[in-house]
């Protein structure tokens, strides 16, 4: 949870509010003042005063994963406002299809290699549309590095990385 003291500067919420942070702010444990891009751009997608309603209708302890959820969607939904968080979805689910045909040649691949059927050539094999294996590592590196760490880091989207190949904003 982040910390965020009403006493020595007000919440991100409070201060783009332009309201006094009192000790009791729902916002202040979530919106710490060195992140006012996350409340803006939750702001700006859902509002505050629903943020504020659903803050108050969920568990304390869920309240964290929540405000998390609303920051990616918020942040997604400013990068590409038609699709939102599914255009990542949708890429990550596409690497995993990739991915597994890569894997399942790779399998049989090793099975003829078992079964001394070496009349099939090994290299190459397995590679879909011409990718090779520094695009695969690459890819497979991007989606660890997006991860799913909300505290700094990576980021969220495969599509800001300018070496990315695959994916984008709106490419569903």
């Amino acid at each position: 949870m982040a910390s965020s003291s009403c006493y020595n500067s007000p919440c991100a919420a409070c201060k783009f509010l332009r309201r006094k942070c009192l000790p009791g702010c729902i916002f202040a444990p979530h919106f710490p003042p060195e992140e006012p891009h996350k409340f803006a751009n939750v702001h700006k997608i859902f509002g505050a005063s629903n943020v504020t309603k659903l803050l108050n209708e969920v568990l304390p302890h869920q309240r964290e994963d929540a405000v998390n959820t609303l920051a990616y969607e918020a942040e997604a939904r400013v990068r590409d406002p038609v699709y939102g968080c599914v255009s990542a979805i949708t890429f990550l689910q596409r690497q995993v299809e990739r991915l597994e045909k890569e894997l399942d040649s790779a399998k049989a691949d090793l099975m003829r290699y078992a079964s001394n059927d070496m009349s099939q050539p090994l290299i190459g094999t397995h590679h879909h549309e011409g990718e090779n294996i520094g695009s695969t590592l690459h890819n497979m590196a991007m989606s660890r590095r997006m991860g799913y760490d909300h505290h700094g880091g990576g980021s969220y989207f495969p599509w800001n990385d300018q070496n990315n190949s695959g994916g984008g904003g709106g490419n569903i």
